[in-house]
C-alpha cells in the first residue's frame, strides 16, 4: 500500500483495540494505516490480568450486556486462537461469614453457565476442600468451593498477531510513529506523523480517523486533535506481582478480600504464580505507571489470608502495572467503574469522520472492532461482510481442542526439540512455529541462543515478523523469557538487535 495515498482509515493506537479494528477493516477491504507511538502493546493490552472472561464480578454491578457479550466471545476466541488461548478453571473459595453468601455465588455462577452459549467448556461444579487437591495450599478454614471456567490469553500476542494479519490483509503498520497532529481539510484528515527513530516527519491524509489510544484517548482530542472534550475516561490503575511458583494445582484461584474486592492467583509461564489485580484511580502520565509500595502490601496480604504459606515481599520476581481507560460513567469507586466500551462518532456530510473508543476490555476486542467497523462503513459506504468470528489468527489453523497435537506433530518434525521447547513454540506460534525452525536439523542450525532456550532464528523472525526492535519487545511482550534472562544476556540480544539495524522492514506490511 502506498504511504502517501488517501487512506480510507487512519488508526491511532497499537493496542488490542486499534489492532483489531485495523484487522477487521483491511479484511473487508479498506485501506488502513495504523500508528503506535511505542511498541505494539506497551501499554494497557500488555497489563492485564490476562484472562479471556466474563467478568463474574461484574454482575454484582448488573453488567448483564457485557458479561453475555464476553462470555459469548470466550469460545469464539479460543477457537480463533487456541495456541494462545486455552481454557482455565478457577477455584472459588468459600467460608461461612465471608464477604458474599453461597447463594449468591450460587446465582451468579448459574447465570454465568447459561447466558453466554458455553459449548465446550467445563460447567460449575463444588468441590470439597478437604479431599480436593485444590484445597492444599489453602488454610483449612474453607470447606467448600466452586469451581467454574474461563479462559486464559497471552494478551500481548493477542495484539501482536491482530497486528500482523492485518498487514497481511494490505494494513501499514508503523511502531514508534506518533502522532504530532490531526486536522481536518474538508472531508478527510491531514495527519503529521514522526518516526521517533529515525526523526522524520510525514504527512499522511485519510479520509476517516479512529482514536483508539486508549489511555491517551483524550490526549489525542484534546492536544492532538484540538477538539476540547474535557473528560471521557477514568484512568484505573492495574498492578500485578509474579512470585515463583506458588501451589502445582493447574487451576487458578479467585480469591474475596474482605474489603469486598477480588484478586485472582494464576498458574504463571509453568514456574511462577501470577497475583493480581489491584484497581486505584490514576492520575499522571500512563507511561510513568508502575506499582506502588501500598500495592504490593495489599496484594502480598490479600494472599496470604488464603495460602498457609504466606506470600512475602521477597517472593517477587517481577511486577507489572498498567493504567486501563474506563468510560467515565461516575462511579464513585474505581472498582465499581464500567468495562463496557462506548464508540462516539462525529462529522459526516462534508466533514472528516472522527470515531473515539472509550473503555473496552480485551475479551469484547472483536465485538467491538466489529461494531467499530459497521459504524466506519455507516460514513465510507459497505465494502464487505463480517468476518472475524470465523477466521483464526495467524497461527492458530488448528482444532481447538488440538495443542498437544500440534507439539507432537512439530517434535516429529523436529526431533533434536525438547519437549518443553516444543510447547513454548507452539503456545506463542502456533503453526507459524515451523517457520521459525525452517530447514533447521540441529539446535546448532536455529544459531546463537541468547538465553533461556532463546535462539537467533527466532529473535530474526520477531525483528522481521512482529515489529519487535528490542530486547524489552521481545523479553517481555512477544515471549515472556524475560522472566528467565540475566542482566547480561539482555544486553547481549539488544546489541544483536542494534547490529541488525533499527527499524526492519516487516514482512508484507
Amino acid at each position: 500500500m502506498n504511504a502517501s495515498a488517501i487512506h480510507d482509515i487512519f488508526v491511532i493506537g497499537g493496542g488490542i483495540n486499534g489492532c483489531g479494528i485495523a484487522r477487521d477493516a483491511a479484511g473487508r477491504g479498506f485501506s488502513v494505516f495504523l500508528a503506535e507511538m511505542d511498541d505494539l502493546a506497551s501499554g494497557t493490552s500488555s497489563g492485564s490480568t490476562k484472562l479471556i472472561h466474563g467478568g463474574l464480578r461484574y454482575l454484582e454491578f448488573y453488567e448483564f450486556r457485557l458479561v453475555r457479550e464476553a462470555l459469548m466471545e470466550r469460545e469464539v476466541l479460543w477457537r480463533n486462537a487456541p495456541h494462545i488461548i486455552w481454557p482455565l478453571r478457577f477455584v472459588l473459595p468459600y467460608f461461612r461469614g465471608g464477604s458474599r453468601p453461597a447463594w449468591l455465588l450460587r446465582l451468579g455462577l448459574f447465570l454465568y453457565d447459561h447466558i453466554g452459549g458455553r459449548k465446550l467448556l467445563p460447567a460449575t461444579r463444588t468441590l470439597d476442600m478437604h479431599t480436593d487437591p485444590a484445597g492444599k495450599p489453602l488454610k483449612p478454614l474453607f470447606s467448600k468451593a466452586f469451581e467454574y471456567s474461563d479462559c486464559w490469553v497471552n494478551d500481548a500476542r493477542m495484539v501482536t498477531l491482530n497486528a500482523r494479519d492485518a498487514a497481511d490483509r494490505g494494513a501499514i503498520i508503523r511502531t514508534r510513529t506518533k502522532v504530532l497532529s490531526a486536522r481536518r481539510e474538508g472531508d478527510h484528515w491531514r495527519l503529521q506523523i514522526e518516526d521517533r527513530l529515525a526523526r522524520k516527519t510525514e504527512n499522511v491524509s485519510a479520509r476517516l480517523l479512529v482514536n483508539a489510544a486508549g489511555p491517551w484517548v483524550d490526549h489525542i482530542l484534546n492536544d492532538t486533535i484540538g477538539e476540547s472534550t474535557g473528560r471521557n475516561v477514568r484512568l484505573v490503575q492495574g498492578s500485578h506481582i509474579v512470585i515463583a511458583r506458588k501451589f502445582d494445582d493447574p487451576r487458578a484461584y479467585f480469591f474475596q478480600n474482605k474489603d469486598g474486592r477480588i484478586i485472582f492467583a494464576i498458574p504463571y509461564e509453568e514456574d511462577f504464580t501470577l497475583i493480581g489485580t489491584t484497581d486505584r484511580d490514576y492520575e499522571g502520565d500512563p507511561h510513568l505507571a508502575k506499582i506502588s509500595e501500598s500495592e504490593v502490601d495489599y496484594l502480598c496480604a490479600a494472599a496470604s489470608d488464603y495460602f498457609v504459606e504466606p506470600v512475602k515481599r521477597d517472593d517477587i520476581v517481577w511486577t507489572y502495572s498498567a493504567v486501563r481507560p474506563l468510560y467515565d460513567d461516575g462511579a464513585s469507586k474505581a472498582q465499581e467503574a464500567t468495562r463496557d466500551y462506548v464508540l462516539k462518532a462525529e462529522g459526516g456530510d462534508g466533514r472528516a469522520p472522527l470515531i473515539n473508543v472509550f473503555g473496552g476490555k480485551i475479551t469484547t476486542y472483536r465485538r467491538l472492532s466489529e461494531t467499530m467497523v459497521d459504524k466506519i462503513e455507516g460514513f465510507l459506504g459497505k465494502r464487505g461482510q463480517p468476518w472475524t468470528a470465523e477466521a483464526p489468527l495467524p497461527g492458530g489453523d488448528f482444532p481447538v481442542t488440538g495443542f498437544d497435537d500440534q507439539v507432537a506433530a512439530l517434535r516429529r518434525a523436529y526431533p533434536f526439540i525438547a519437549a518443553r521447547i516444543a510447547r513454548r513454540l507452539v503456545r506463542l506460534y502456533g503453526t507459524r512455529a515451523k517457520t521459525i525452525l525452517g530447514s533447521a536439523a540441529s539446535l546448532a542450525d536455529l544459531g546463537c541462543c541468547f538465553g533461556a532456550d532463546l535462539y537467533e532464528a527466532e529473535v530474526r523472525y520477531l525483528a522481521e515478523n512482529e515489529w519487535a526492535l528490542t530486547a524489552e519487545d521481545m523479553l517481555w511482550r512477544r515471549t515472556k523469557r524475560g522472566l528467565h534472562f540475566s542482566k547480561d544476556e539482555t544486553e547481549a540480544l539488544d546489541a544483536f538487535l542494534r547490529e541488525l539495524g533499527g527499524r526492519h522492514s516487516v514482512a508484507a506490511e
